[in-house]
């Protein structure tokens, strides 16, 4: 017995901690958790308190033996899972498979795997904080009382392989509720007028209306414009106002798990699920040449904004020394205003600030180091200074109507110096004039335009919500997303998150006889819940037991009341084996063609949403919608594969008036167009909103 036992969640983990620990320790991974609650059954004794009934994972039973059998050798053993509930609880699972008393400091945790962090690790290790362990408890049993007693109405009403979760149902219904906004939104007429002017130099500029002659700044239709039009006619304009100033712009707050997946979704296209794998990847370790394997970054799922005092200081220094000491933040630390547990984290950072994207490149994937290249620019441009505007503001007055032009120059990067993926707009610049100057109208351009609907969620945009709104934590964010994608509730269409007609019938169910648990205000209070278990400041048993006790009362009246709906309905195909009517139902990958001829004849198809458009290359199939294996939504043949025609643009019947060819619709964030499918032709016509 002469080496000590360290146990980790996963494979690379142990590798990376291996090699700082030597040959007096032999680490071994779990791979995640070994103790869980059973597939098979509920698993939780509600007449027993809602004591929980943990059996060894199918399948973890060579890995426990493997540990257990270690552990006979080992001196002592040190339990080293991820520093939050689930990491806790896991140590606590193999603390009493492996007969570990309660009160034996064998647990260590470390925010980031390096060679400093892990040797300072081992030499603190701690009791196993059972009131983290409860919260997880607390969060494990809760789900898994929604989810087993909810199901089975599903599968009995609906059909079998229906889920329901206590966080995925409200997550589907915060989607199906934005699509209800958009399906019921009335868009309103607006106009905009914005003047092409020049002063007596023959300079140029651009202004735009701001307030009429009773100060109304809204002009709402095509009434208000030509009234405005005609008063203006043939006038020149006065400058009664010239205002200089500057503008400060302030630098981001390091990543936390929400915002860093805000953000590799907007800037690098990455789902929640890409994005928390590669970062995994990046913490547990990477073989980076002339080092070896080593963490590239700090835990990444955390609520915390704080960075520890030593990377603070090696960060200014790098500051100081690559761009100088006028690029440092002289305003004191920010303070994040969450009085969360996880703040006893960091925000999510480079372990090492002198490990910079461009020197470790070769020893990256494209996707580590996209990532990578983000949090690394997100830390140094945290400690930076903000950058700086010279904002000019010019009002100008003709018949007490009032106009007015803004520009705006860089004066200072700052932080902008470093952060690539910054949003930043043009320098505009105005004319230098004087206050009482004339200038002459060149051209007049009104515009009519109509309010939009709320866009959907995209991925970045939920977690957003889910966060503002208190649902769920930052290690839930991405199963989350994940679950009700692959259960067919919710669909992509392109980036944004739609409800599929499963989804929303499954969301009505479950709000009718389960209102309270799809409730936002509701789920965030049992998160608040949870953080009060894990703080040592409520009992976990307690928050089941009242849980139970109103969830119970809507379970006896769904299950008396609930009634069964049938998802079929007849299509105007035919079967190509039997000729009879082919049905269209719904399966856990979403809708499909199968015979009503069922079980005599088990012909089946998938369902496809023809446009009605013929296909432009051949003779014989339609125009239909298809996914890529992404989910990217996309155009091609009926005939596929015999003809190949694609288009990631919706077809439209009308022709190009130039070449005769397919127009497409094209729709983006700020403009909408018809064009030409050709690209050697370029006809386009755009879409006045």
């Amino acid at each position: 017995m002469t080496k000590s036992l360290v146990i980790v969640e996963s494979p690379a983990k142990a590798k990376t901690i291996k090699k700082f620990l030597g040959r007096n320790y032999v680490v071994k991974a779990s791979i995640g958790h070994i103790i869980d609650l059973p597939k098979s059954k509920l698993g939780v004794d509600i007449d027993n308190n809602f004591e929980p009934d943990y059996i060894t994972i199918r399948g973890k039973g060579p890995v426990l033996k493997e540990i257990r059998q270690e552990a006979k050798k080992a001196k002592n053993i040190l339990l080293a899972t991820d520093p939050d509930r689930e990491g806790e609880a896991i140590s606590w699972h193999l603390a009493n498979a492996l007969n570990i008393d309660e009160k034996t400091a064998c647990r260590i945790e470390f925010n980031e795997i390096t060679k400093n962090a892990i040797k300072n690790a081992i030499k603190k290790p701690r009791v196993i904080d059972k009131a983290l362990v409860d919260a997880q408890q607390a969060r494990r049993v809760l789900d898994r009382l929604v989810g087993y007693k909810i199901s089975p109405l599903l599968w009995r009403n609906i059909r079998k392989g229906l889920s329901a979760g206590r966080v995925q149902s409200v997550a589907t219904k915060i989607i199906k509720d934005r699509e209800e906004e958009i399906q019921n939104f009335k868009p309103e007429e607006y106009w905009s007028l914005r003047l092409d002017l020049q002063n007596k130099n023959g300079e140029t500029f651009e202004a735009k209306f701001f307030s009429d002659e009773n100060g109304n700044k809204d002009l709402k239709n095509s009434e208000e414009i030509n009234r405005i039009l005609d008063k203006i006619k043939g006038k020149t304009l006065s400058v009664s106002s010239v205002k200089e100033g500057e503008k400060k712009r302030n630098p981001y707050m390091p990543f936390i798990t929400s915002t860093l997946q805000q953000e590799a979704s907007n800037k690098l296209g990455y789902s929640t699920k890409k994005t928390m794998s590669i970062a995994q990847q990046l913490y547990e370790g990477i073989d980076i040449e002339k080092e070896g394997t080593v963490g590239l970054i700090t835990y990444m799922r955390t609520d915390s904004t704080r960075i520890s005092k030593e990377a603070i200081d090696s960060t200014n220094e790098y500051i100081s020394e690559a761009f100088g000491k006028e690029y440092l933040n002289k305003a004191e630390e920010k303070k994040s205003e969450k009085k969360d547990i996880q703040d006893a984290h960091e925000a999510i950072r480079p372990t090492d600030i002198d490990r910079t994207p461009s020197k470790i490149k070769s020893s990256l994937t494209k996707d580590q180091f996209n990532l990578y290249k983000l949090i690394w620019e997100r830390l140094v441009a945290s400690q930076m200074a903000p950058a700086v505007f010279v904002t000019l503001t010019i009002e100008l007055e003709v018949e007490q109507i009032q106009f007015r032009a803004s520009g705006s120059r860089l004066k200072f990067d700052g932080f902008l110096k470093v952060y690539s993926f910054a949003t930043t707009s043009e320098d505009t610049y105005l004319p230098i004039i004087k206050e009482g100057e004339k200038v002459k109208v060149i051209k007049e351009d009104p515009k009519q335009h109509f309010t939009q609907p709320p866009a959907r969620y995209t991925e970045a945009s939920l977690v957003k919500t889910m966060e503002e709104l208190g649902i769920g934590r930052p290690s839930t964010y991405s199963p989350t997303i994940t679950t009700i994608l692959s259960r067919g509730y919710v669909e992509k269409e392109g980036r944004y998150l739609k409800p599929t007609e499963l989804g929303t019938i499954v969301t009505d169910i479950l709000v009718n006889y389960f209102s309270e648990v799809l409730e936002v205000h509701f789920t965030a209070e049992l998160e608040k819940s949870l953080d009060k278990i894990e703080d040592g400041n409520q009992d976990w048993k307690i928050l089941i037991k009242n849980f139970y006790d109103s969830f119970g009362k809507m379970l006896e009246i769904a299950e008396k009341d609930m009634e069964e709906i049938d998802l079929v309905e007849e299509s105007d195909e035919e079967c190509k084996k039997c000729g009879k009517t082919m049905l269209i139902k719904h399966g856990r990958y979403g809708k499909f063609l199968a015979c009503s001829g069922y079980p005599e004849c088990t012909y089946t198809e998938p369902f496809v949403n023809k446009i009605g458009i013929k296909c432009p290359a051949c003779d014989e199939g339609e125009v239909i919608e298809r996914r890529s294996k992404k989910g990217r939504l996309f155009y091609g043949c009926s005939s596929f594969p015999k003809c190949r025609f694609v288009s990631w643009y919706r077809p439209i019947e009308k022709k190009c008036p130039r070449c005769n060819q397919l127009m497409v619709h094209k729709k983006n964030k700020k403009s909408e167009k018809i064009e030409c499918s050709n690209k050697d032709c370029g006809y386009q016509e755009k879409i006045e909103n």
